[in-house]
């Protein structure tokens, strides 16, 4: 997959969840590969060849293993071995996993679980029925509004149960919600902005087909119903009822037309035309859409080929090209948003599917270029100040909104006292609080023992990720910034050594995240939402028996198995010491967060003696007189990253006995590392060694939603941050 829900470090902190509700028999010491791209034999000299030979050095056996899971229609077979895959990318170390959101002391002023918390598309992120009320809310009423969720979810009577409880238990009901962002969107079209931080205030103005409640159960929304059929020639063909009298409004409220079956090819055909990388899910990457592949590839110019079509102007359908089990959860998202044609076209947009040179016009250069069929109409959008979201009167299901009024306000977390008495004072309806604010909080009366709850962490999955092909040294968008400091000879060095599996594994594992963790959560909570595996453990689990093969021998998981269950086979098996699922996690479940699999200093000496072994035969010397020098970008306008940053750099340098030195690559602008980092194009531009600044947060209900962005040839979003595609 390409570009799409690409997150931040930075919203770790602000994002209050509580708001919101095969290979051989090999040991580790066995596993590496002859490396190509360090041997004698001729490399490509254009940079996608050296891409491939590059990645297919580090993440071949991954990627074998992932298209084999992509051609398997069995979906509980599909998890088995997209859990084999990720358990083989784990190896290569090319990633680390950090944190999810979440897993944070946090005050707040609304009830658990009364937006949906599913774990993909964008209806976490939709306010309109939340529960918010003018007091915080106790932690022994939280508490109790979660057991009470666990008994009632999948009943639908939880909501109406939830809003007795806080009326009867003296709290007073409000309309209006407000909450901290730390980052503007770029684009108010929906079908160019990917980063979560950008696509969040985006999926409050427009209704999907459908969309989940709180109690996480598919609803009808745009759809009033679906059906399902198999064809004779293998393709799948879904027929959705688009409900009548939905209305398209402006900014200012004012109605424009009928939302109607058209919008939705109309928005293909623009997704297509966008490029923006989010057109991938359409293909075999996700929904297997007939002919979607075919189009983006060019052998294929004629878009009413592409399976996509309204047959009147209230029944819409999708014919896909097999069966995919996961193709309802993929609507949640906004590669299947509506577009009005008229009203794209009145902007000055074009469609190159009607033959013409597409041009977006200006479409979605502000709040007042778009239409809006959702709960919200944004009536104020300034940088780095403010959002305001205000109920659309003419909104289809506003009878059921709750919030009328949605507030987000700029905070770059650099003041930790003003944003701490920003949620006392009601300026936002809660905060999350980084160790800082706990300390303020506890000597603030009981404040902290009688309000204060640990949310749930979610799928986010925040990563450290290496770059094996550095080709920037500074900032592309300005070359004085983030220059690093390194000899030539220590860009050789260091660029070899980080092509090394052994010393890329060397790092991981003397990496003390705990400690790294604890400069925003606190000694407290420094465990509570560490993650040990890319795709959450229990993001999906088995529902019939399943056999695969591990190096060689078939291995059967029974029904129930968890994902992160198979993943640690595979791990286990070629004897790697990660533990990427713990059965003791969870209070005896078991599970993939809460506890740190991968901080195993002795192996991490090990594994840099053989790296200096290997290297030394590349004629790389590393001692403590000659170490491999890494660049870390790092911001100091929160303080808290610098210590984080700080903690990293002291743990890697002690336990490899400072034969590896962390440079710390300081810039007083977080925009600036996120130039370095988040916004780049391509790995070309990606100006680190080791980056703690990205993240995913899935898009649908299969684990490829995350494994996709490790796949090459520019179809993987995070690719770029190996310095490749």
């Amino acid at each position: 997959m390409k570009k799409k829900q690409l997150l931040s470090l930075l919203l770790v902190a602000a994002m209050t969840v509580g708001l919101t509700a095969c290979g051989g028999k090999e040991k580790p010491n066995d596993t590496s590969k002859e490396t190509d791209t360090n041997g004698s034999e001729a490399l490509p000299t254009d940079y996608e060849g050296l891409s491939e030979v590059i990645y297919m050095d580090a993440l071949g056996d991954f990627y074998e293993l992932y298209q084999q899971a992509q051609e398997e229609t069995d979906a509980d077979k599909r998890y088995a071995l997209e859990a084999l895959a990720e358990a083989k990318m784990l190896e290569s170390g090319t990633i680390l996993p950090t944190t999810s959101k979440g897993g944070a002391y946090v005050l707040t002023r609304n009830a658990p679980n009364t937006i949906s918390s599913v774990l993909y598309g964008g209806d976490a992120e939709r306010y309109e029925t939340l529960l918010a009320t003018k007091e915080f809310v106790t932690k022994e009423d939280w508490d109790a509004m979660r057991a009470m969720y666990g008994e009632l979810k999948g009943t639908g009577t939880y909501y109406e149960k939830c809003k007795e409880y806080l009326t009867s238990h003296g709290y007073t009901l409000t309309d209006t919600f407000s909450m901290i962002y730390t980052d503007d969107n770029k684009s108010w079209d929906v079908f160019t902005e990917w980063n979560a931080s950008m696509y969040e205030p985006l999926c409050l103005t427009f209704d999907r087909l459908l969309q989940y409640d709180c109690e996480n159960t598919l609803q009808p929304s745009l759809a009033e119903s679906y059906t399902e059929k198999k064809n004779d020639d293998g393709t799948v063909t879904y027929t959705f009822n688009i409900r009548k009298g939905v209305k398209w409004v402006d900014s200012q409220g004012r109605e424009y037309a009928d939302v109607t079956a058209d919008d939705f090819v109309a928005g293909a055909e623009h997704l297509f035309d966008t490029g923006s990388g989010m057109e991938a899910l359409w293909g075999s990457e996700g929904a297997n859409i007939v002919n979607a592949d075919e189009y983006i590839a060019g052998d294929e110019t004629d878009f009413s080929k592409v399976g996509v079509k309204a047959v009147d102007d209230y029944t819409l359908e999708y014919t896909l090209k097999k069966e995919v089990p996961y193709f309802v959860t993929l609507l949640e998202y906004t590669t299947f948003a509506p577009l009005n044609r008229a009203y794209y076209k009145s902007q000055g947009g074009t469609f190159s599917a009607e033959g013409d040179n597409y041009t977006s016009g200006d479409y979605g250069k502000t709040q007042d270029n778009i239409l809006y069929c959702g709960p919200y109409l944004v009536k104020r959008a300034d940088q780095k100040s403010a959002i305001t979201f205000e109920l659309n009167n003419s909104y289809w299901n506003k009878d059921k909104v709750t919030i009328k009024t949605l507030n987000w306000i700029y905070d770059n977390l650099g003041d930790v006292q003003k944003t701490y008495d920003n949620a006392i004072n009601g300026v936002t309806n809660g905060v999350g609080l980084t160790e800082a604010m706990v300390a303020i909080c506890k000597a603030d009366g009981d404040r902290f023992d009688k309000y204060v709850h640990v949310s749930s962490t979610d799928a986010t999955s925040y990563l450290v990720t290496y770059n094996i092909n550095r080709q920037a040294y500074a900032n592309v968008t300005d070359d004085t910034k983030l220059k690093s400091e390194k000899t030539d000879e220590q860009k050789v060095a260091s660029d070899k050594a980080l092509k090394n599996q052994h010393f890329r594994l060397a790092i991981s594992y003397a990496d003390d995240r705990a400690s790294w963790n604890e400069q925003t959560r606190g000694a407290d909570l420094k465990l509570a939402n560490l993650t040990n595996s890319y795709t959450p453990g229990d993001f999906v689990t088995l529902s019939k028996d399943v056999t695969v093969e591990i190096n060689g021998s078939e291995q059967t998981f029974k029904a129930g198995t968890y994902y992160g269950e198979i993943l640690q086979a595979q791990l286990n098996a070629d004897g790697y010491p990660i533990v990427a699922w713990n059965p003791e996690a969870n209070d005896g479940i078991g599970g993939s967060t809460g506890y740190d699999g991968w901080y195993h200093p002795e192996e991490a000496v090990k594994e840099l003696d053989k790296a200096i072994e290997e290297l030394k035969a590349e004629g790389v010397e590393i001692t403590e007189e000659n170490p491999i020098v890494l660049d870390l970008p790092v911001t100091s306008e929160a303080t808290y990253m610098v210590n984080r940053a700080n903690a990293y750099k002291q743990s890697i340098e002690k336990v490899l006995g400072n034969k590896v030195i962390i440079n710390l690559n300081v810039d007083p602008k977080y925009d600036t590392i996120l130039d370095a980092t988040y916004y780049t194009k391509d790995g070309k531009e990606s100006n680190f060694d080791i980056n703690d600044n990205t993240g995913w947060g899935p898009d649908f209900g299969d684990p490829c939603s995350y494994l996709g962005t490790l796949a090459p040839y520019y179809s993987g979003a995070f690719t770029k941050n190996f310095g490749i595609y």
